[in-house]
């Protein structure tokens, strides 16, 4: 067969071959393929040099020499198959050893020996965040996903959002990357000859434009339940931080979330009402010490080091005028703008600084609390849900 050129991978194309044949050897498994890529330095010499195998690794199993020997033939041809669909469908290969192999993840002990990625945006992005929860997620949740995107786009616009394009928060976090002009990403949990779900497929191509679809899969592998498990270590691992925004005690996000910990990852968790089933999860987290409560984007950003303090203020205030005013009445402008400046400030001090009657003052205060804009505080104080 002729050698197919690489899109853009900078690897040989022998070592894309090899590394994806290793891949195929049945029985050998992903930490198995792992210490011999890593002992031999490149998968080329695994195939091409068994002798130099056993002197380099003398305590390498029979099992594991059988397994090559007879696997071998048919682990290359699907390789070859493999590399020929890739090259068609504008597909990249990244191999462990590769360039652009995204870092974080390669610093990780279980990282993938070959990722497949779609897409246009660099994985070694300066900053990374994922983004998951529940599949069954409330106007809550799809608010603080919004919110979230909005806020990154403003104090951090080159932040990749990473995700898992699941019904739910997945999606959610997606959309709202894509409507605010971020770079996100979907790891898969089959191959890239398909999406799933189906009815997310013209978000992920929308993606495909901004950001990217990546898998460690090959194609002709189905969603199955288990590959939704090992997928969670590479949402984890590609990101700087692992927000959790709904989740119940139990599911795929409590999983990432202790996966992202172990990985050294700053976790960060939506609090939410004690009554919630779907904030049990994330109220749990941050009780137990594993996550760090989550307000806001820009404070995210400043804890990560992304931001200064003065970044963080700036931000913030854009935020409520770009992102509340347009939801405001006139008359509520007025009293956002007296509130803006403060820590709070008690409804009779705002009712006598605006001029308006205590009993209006009260009610258009209401409204916007229940807008979200701003919060009760004990003591009939008042403070923009943003500062």
């Amino acid at each position: 067969m002729k050698p197919l050129e690489s899109i853009s991978n900078p690897l040989p194309y022998d070592e894309q071959l090899f590394t994806i044949a290793l891949t195929k050897i049945h029985g050998l498994g992903l930490q198995g393929a792992l210490t011999l890529y890593k002992t031999m330095g490149n998968a080329a010499d695994i195939f091409n040099g068994i002798g130099k195998l056993k002197q380099r690794y003398p305590t390498l199993k029979q099992r594991v020499l059988q397994a090559l020997d007879e696997g071998a033939t048919q682990a290359i041809r699907k390789a070859e198959e493999e590399l020929r669909f890739c090259h068609e469908h504008q597909i990249e290969v990244m191999c462990l050893n590769d360039a652009i192999y995204p870092q974080r993840l390669a610093q990780c002990d279980d990282a993938p020996l070959v990722l497949y990625y779609k897409g246009n945006t660099s994985l070694n992005a300066a900053h990374a965040v994922s983004v998951v929860g529940t599949r069954k997620c409330t106007e809550y949740g799809r608010e603080m996903c919004h919110r979230l995107t909005s806020e990154l786009s403003r104090c951090c616009p080159d932040t990749l959002v990473v995700s898992g394009l699941a019904y739910g928060i997945d999606i959610q976090a997606h959309r709202g990357a894509l409507e605010a002009g971020l770079p996100t990403v979907a790891v898969l949990a089959h191959g890239l000859d398909r999406i799933y779900p189906y009815s997310h497929r013209d978000t992920a191509k929308a993606m495909i434009g901004k950001g990217g679809l990546i898998t460690e899969y090959t194609t002709g592998t189905s969603p199955d339940k288990g590959n939704f498990v090992r997928r969670n270590r590479i949402i984890a691992a590609l990101s700087d931080a692992c927000i959790i925004v709904e989740s119940a005690i139990k599911g795929g996000a409590i999983i990432t979330a202790h996966l992202a910990f172990d990985y050294n990852r700053q976790v960060f968790a939506c609090p939410g009402r004690i009554s919630d089933k779907y904030s049990e999860g994330c109220n749990m987290l941050i009780r137990n010490n594993t996550a760090t409560p989550f307000i806001s984007a820009t404070d995210m950003a400043t804890e990560l080091g992304w931001i200064t303090e003065e970044k963080r203020r700036q931000s913030l205030t854009q935020g409520i005028q770009t992102d509340l005013f347009p939801q405001l009445s006139a008359e509520e402008r007025i009293l956002a703008d007296l509130i803006r400046p403060t820590d709070g400030m008690q409804v009779n001090l705002i009712a006598q600084q605006s001029g308006l009657p205590i009993h209006q003052a009260t009610a258009l205060l209401f409204e916007m609390e229940m807008k979200g804009i701003v919060r009760l505080l004990p003591g009939s104080v008042y403070k923009l849900t943003n500062a």
